[in-house]
């Protein structure tokens, strides 16, 4: 059976299933982070763990490594001591592409002439530049940021502002402006590295990131594609409303009638904004969702072929199989949410 393309609108959701590893990007990337004293762990084990699971999608797209400014360890603001590769030194910044300041609520805001001779460096050298928490202190402190907009936790905003005053300092949880990337918070290292991830892979790749990360919606509950920013609210509305109608698909008449348009313009929307139509992409949201269903229940096979709206187990084989290369039969039993039947 020939194998069919999930849509551009779908792939991200079903990439890491499809054997996506082969990207136009083929060269590592190597991402450094700076553990300063007190840096925040919560923050920077959301931008490890970012990449860390890009990885599992692109085999070995990012190389890690984390250094201290002298080798030794580092206590986190956690108390827990943390014991990087190696001290921060020229040679190191030759590999690197990204280099992440990790700061933390309780780190110094104090000058280290080696630390701005470093950063000067990686700077000459076009390696991009972030801060964690208040991070973006050094990148400021350094000259750094002027130019540019950040973002750094609140009770440091007003320290940047006076040190880096040519700089734009946001209220904003993250920022990236050009090759500066800063977060204030967990939440936004977990963004500011979603976007830098976006900018050498592409959309893809992040949601498939968010996908596996957020781990409520992609386990428990019915998929719901990540919805792009731009698409129109008619094409927002008939997207939730195929969500919402999963189990019994509404027709293309019901769904155009629901959304208030014309089944030509439901159409139009779709190929405009997403590249597809809609009949494709409500066979592409069933099938992701019968994966998930699949994966993470007990439901017997003709249980999740009815749940997602197939006519028929032969049909739900033939198509799951079309797109995954192999039958719902074979697929992994994870077998976490247990359904609610009795034997």
């Amino acid at each position: 059976m020939e194998r069919r393309q999930f849509s551009g609108a779908m792939q991200g959701r079903n990439l890491r299933f499809l054997g996506g590893g082969d990207g136009a990007r083929k060269r590592q990337a190597q991402v450094g982070f700076l553990l300063l004293e007190h840096f925040s762990l919560p923050a920077f084990t959301q931008a490890l763990d970012t990449l860390v699971t890009a990885n599992l999608i692109r085999s070995d797209a990012f190389l890690t490594c984390t250094f201290s400014l002298d080798g030794e360890s580092v206590t986190s603001d956690l108390g827990l001591v943390i014991c990087p590769g190696a001290a921060l030194a020229v040679a190191s910044l030759a590999q690197l592409d990204l280099l992440v300041v990790c700061g933390g609520l309780r780190t110094p805001l104090r000058a280290s002439p080696e630390l701005t001779r470093l950063l000067v460096l990686a700077g000459e050298k076009g390696v991009a530049l972030a801060g964690l928490w208040n991070g973006a202190w050094f990148l400021g402190q350094a000259g750094l940021l002027d130019g540019y907009r950040c973002a750094v936790h609140p009770e440091n905003r007003a320290a940047l502002a006076e040190i880096a005053q040519l700089s734009d300092v946001t209220s904003e949880s993250f920022m990236v402006d050009r090759d500066r990337f800063t977060a204030a918070s967990p939440t936004g290292a977990f963004n500011m590295v979603l976007e830098w991830i976006d900018a050498l892979y592409g959309r893809e790749l992040v949601e498939a990131i968010v996908d596996i990360l957020a781990f409520e919606e992609s386990r428990f509950r019915r998929t719901r594609p990540a919805l792009h920013e731009k698409l129109s609210e008619p094409l927002r509305e008939a997207i939730n409303l195929m969500s919402a109608n999963i189990e019994e698909p509404l027709s293309q008449e019901q769904l155009a009638s629901y959304v208030g348009r014309s089944k030509r313009q439901i159409e139009r929307l779709f190929q405009q904004q997403l590249g597809t139509t809609p009949v494709r992409y409500y066979l592409e949201l069933r099938v992701t969702e019968s994966r998930r269903l699949l994966q993470h229940s007990d439901l017997p096979m003709s249980e999740v072929s009815l749940a997602c709206g197939f006519v028929s187990p032969s049909h739900f084989s033939k198509c799951y199989t079309s797109f995954y290369g192999y039958p719902p039969s074979k697929e992994v039993r994870h077998g976490y949410v247990k359904s609610t039947k009795k034997p």
